[in-house]
């Protein structure tokens, strides 16, 4: 819990979580079968773990120095990159299901 805690400073997790609560009672709606609406959760879940994370590997290299150095900004960049490419999945997988309920005239 404390994890959890020490996240909510962060203003992308903040956001996220936001973002998450929000979607949460859409994937109610989009998904037509419970398979549908897991992975559609997963999705925002997946996002929140990525933003854990990435804040774990930003805290560890700020506590080993401030300074600028190449591993440091390759460990922070791969992080970041974790959490755009959990926003991707999180796009692709929440706008399939949209275009297969509102947009093709069919559920799948």
């Amino acid at each position: 819990m404390e994890g959890l805690q020490a996240c909510w400073q962060e203003k992308a997790f903040r956001l996220e979580d936001q973002l998450a609560a929000l979607l949460l009672p859409a994937a109610w709606w989009l998904g037509t079968t419970w398979v549908e609406r897991g992975v559609l959760i997963a999705s925002l879940f997946i996002v929140l773990i990525a933003e854990l994370l990435n804040s774990a590997v930003e805290a560890s290299i700020d506590r080993i120095g401030l300074e600028l150095h190449p591993l440091s900004k390759k460990a922070k960049d791969l992080g970041s990159a974790a959490v755009f490419l959990s926003l991707l999945l999180l796009a692709g997988l929440w706008g399939a299901a949209l275009y297969s309920r509102c947009l093709s005239g069919t559920a799948a």
